[in-house]
């Protein structure tokens, strides 16, 4: 494809030219940020993690490329366990270089399968979050619905390709054939896969949430009014997470948010919090036998979005209790 021919000798690159040239920019960035007034070296620390991914994602790359040549590369297995590694090398980068920590509560909420994963989306963070979480922690198979943008990133490229994952389409002019993906995706699921999605389909900020309370209330003005409340988290939009449940009418659900990367969703937030000592960040889930979630097997969601919304609200007031916690 295209896209590899580009991306993966990119990779290779500057990866190979970050390491080679460390001895070089390494005492120039952190003379960098003495001179502004950083001591905790934030532009030196990132960089330092840019190295580390730079090395997990060529490992990454490489490793799918020996199962390839040696006739692996439909071996599942194979590309979960790589998975695993992946994610929880890139949690420990982030720990040695930036100080993030990652605590897991409630982790044995996670199993057993099938179940399909309703998360908060608030960082450039949270599918590596989740994906440690579900992978390190629960040893599940995770099955991703994640934006198309990211196949940039040539692992998630590569080996998510191979794993039974779909990356979305959010500009399609015809949502039908998106959602019977998702329906497809969570087929068949056994007690060692959970399906994850995040139904705000953005990183959440005022503005954002404001234009979707606007597009909500010009369809459902009741529905506006009932979210209007939220402080922290987007409104959910429902039709993945209710494509996801038809195509698995035996899982239960996971509802998680977690605390602790606010403000990273940009350069200069991400800056200004490796700039100061990070406390750990928590990622809570909450399972929901199925029994107690409303049924979805009809063209008649209503009941469903009511239940959804009011689960939304719960995890935006237990997001603003455990923010209070923290200042």
């Amino acid at each position: 494809m295209k896209r590899r021919l580009i991306s993966i000798p990119a990779l290779y690159v500057g990866g190979l030219l970050l390491v080679a040239l460390l001895p070089v920019w390494l005492p120039v960035v952190v003379l960098v940020d003495l001179v502004r007034g950083r001591p905790r070296l934030p532009i030196a620390r990132l960089l330092g993690f840019a190295v580390l991914w730079a090395i997990t994602e060529i490992i990454g790359v490489s490793a799918a490329a020996i199962f390839w040549i040696t006739g692996q590369s439909r071996r599942v297995s194979l590309h979960f366990a790589l998975q695993r590694w992946w994610a929880k090398r890139l949690m420990w980068a982030l720990r040695l270089t930036c100080g993030v920590r990652v605590q897991v509560e409630n982790v044995e909420a996670l199993r057993p399968g099938p179940t399909v994963l309703l998360a908060r989306h608030a960082s450039l963070a949270d599918s590596l979050v989740s994906a440690y979480a579900v992978t390190s922690g629960a040893r599940l198979r995770p099955r991703y619905v994640l934006k198309r943008e990211l196949l940039s990133e040539p692992c998630l490229d590569v080996v998510g390709n191979r794993l039974p994952n779909h990356f979305l389409d959010r500009g399609a002019n015809d949502s039908a054939p998106e959602l019977a993906a998702l329906t497809a995706l969570t087929a068949e699921m056994g007690a060692d896969d959970i399906g994850v999605i995040f139904p705000e389909g953005t990183r959440a900020n005022p503005v954002k949430r404001e234009r979707a309370l606007e597009k909500i209330a010009a369809a459902d003005p009741v529905r506006a009014e009932r979210l209007r409340v939220l402080r922290h988290l987007l409104p959910p939009r429902p039709a993945g997470a209710v494509a996801m449940l038809r195509g698995c009418p035996t899982a239960d659900v996971i509802l998680a948010w977690h605390v602790g990367f606010e403000g990273l969703d940009t350069f200069g937030g991400i800056l200004r919090a490796v700039g100061r000592p990070l406390r750990p960040v928590r990622f809570v889930v909450r399972r929901v036998p199925r029994h107690e979630v409303p049924d979805v097997g009809t063209a008649d969601s209503t009941s469903f979005v009511e239940w959804l919304d009011h689960q939304w609200l719960q995890m935006d007031r237990e997001v603003e209790a455990a923010l209070s916690e923290r200042n």
